[in-house]
């Protein structure tokens, strides 16, 4: 008998069980993939969510992976460019956009080290149910069990449908996206570059000397870039002349990666015996690339939330409803404006004459990019009135 298994072992269910298992419970981590191995990402970490790896003991190993740090951002808005460091968190002014093959496997093994029992190439092929209760879960013939099962198996969750989780305030993806990785580019700002109908995300370092470059098109548009991915790629890149030339240095050094539906959700991150943490629980497009920062936020509230639960310090039930209400609370402000992000429109009046206020104001530039970052308030920034 485990006090929790954990069905998936990436950006949300790896911290869970090693936060568990450093609070001294038995944990089962399983996954059917097997490590290192890569999935869809926009790979971006936030200051946030590298302040979680330092506090965990694991920035020194995502930095020691050659992953480099990024602390300038570039919002090229058209007729000008914003740019400036992004405001920090507390004391991390870095992000890191580390690849999946090597951010998994460093969160993978910091789970087993701490105690957690891994299992990866490990199928699973149903939940065990008793009395309408989760119990466990049964893979071949073997079976194990548990006080709570965790579905951190990502947005397609098998956990999440195998309890039916109810979704609320679900929403139709509005984008689609294509990415791939440039070599042989010197060094430069991470680049946000807005168009109508487009969204050019390039420049983020990663590991091995390359970068990666995102596109997102509207989603009634998929058939037609995956027809041709190639040139619709390059002729998104021209939108953006300042990171085409940037582009223009180097090469492609690996295929695209594409997705062609990012819709938004939240599911009930809990039930009897069960719970949901990462994208399993709570859904957004990854324009604003908060996915891991996110998965790591809520994985300390799923694992502080069981821990009171197994120990009997409240009752289970009242502490998941507790992580069910710091979720919503800490990711609606963020679920909003990534929403209206993935609108690909083209800036309002009042957003051009928020951008013209910021021109020349590289304090509030920073401080404005720290609204997408997670590192400021939405409502503080936007409740402060915009200089003259």
């Amino acid at each position: 008998m485990y006090d929790a298994i954990i069905v998936g072992a990436r950006a949300a269910g790896s911290p869970t069980a090693m936060l568990l298992a450093r609070k001294g419970h038995r944990v089962l981590l399983v996954d059917r993939a097997s490590f290192p191995s890569d999935t869809l990402s926009t790979h971006y970490i936030h200051q946030p969510g590298v302040a979680r790896l330092r506090d965990w003991g694991l920035l020194d190993r995502v930095i020691a992976s050659g992953s480099p740090a990024q602390r300038w951002t570039t919002l090229d808005v058209g007729p000008f460019a914003l740019s400036a460091p992004v405001a920090p968190a507390g004391d991390v002014a870095d992000a890191y956009a580390p690849r999946r093959t090597v951010l998994d496997s460093i969160l993978l093994d910091a789970a087993a080290e701490a105690g957690a029992e891994v299992r990866t190439g490990f199928p699973i092929d149903e939940l065990v149910f008793e009395d309408g209760a989760v119990i466990g879960i049964r893979s071949g013939a073997r079976t194990e069990r548990a006080r709570v099962v965790v579905g951190a198996d990502g947005r397609n969750s098998f956990v999440a449908h195998a309890v039916q989780a109810p979704t609320t305030d679900a929403r139709p993806g509005r984008t689609c996206a294509y990415y791939t990785y440039w070599g042989g580019v010197d060094s430069g700002h991470v680049e946000l570059c807005p168009r109508e109908g487009r969204m050019v995300m390039g420049g983020a370092a990663t590991n091995d000397g390359l970068r990666i470059v995102i596109v997102f098109w509207p989603k009634e548009e998929f058939a037609a870039v995956r027809a041709d991915i190639e040139r619709s790629f390059h002729d998104a890149l021209q939108l953006a002349p300042s990171l085409a030339e940037r582009l223009a240095a180097g090469e492609r050094a690996e295929r695209f990666y594409g997705i062609g539906d990012l819709p938004f959700w939240y599911r009930k991150p809990y039930g009897r015996g069960w719970a949901l943490v990462g994208d399993a629980g709570y859904h957004k497009d990854p324009i604003t690339a908060q996915g891991i920062s996110d998965a790591f936020r809520d994985a300390e509230l799923l694992a502080d939330a069981l821990d009171a639960g197994l120990r009997r310090a409240k009752p289970l039930e009242d502490a998941l409803a507790g992580y069910e209400r710091a979720r919503d609370a800490h990711s609606r402000p963020l679920y909003e404006l990534t929403w209206e992000f993935a609108a690909l429109a083209s800036p309002s009046p009042e957003q051009q004459e928020l951008f013209v206020s910021l021109r020349d104001d590289p304090d509030r530039t920073s401080r404005f990019l720290g609204t997408v970052a997670g590192t400021v308030s939405i409502a503080d920034f936007f409740g402060a009135p915009v200089p003259a």
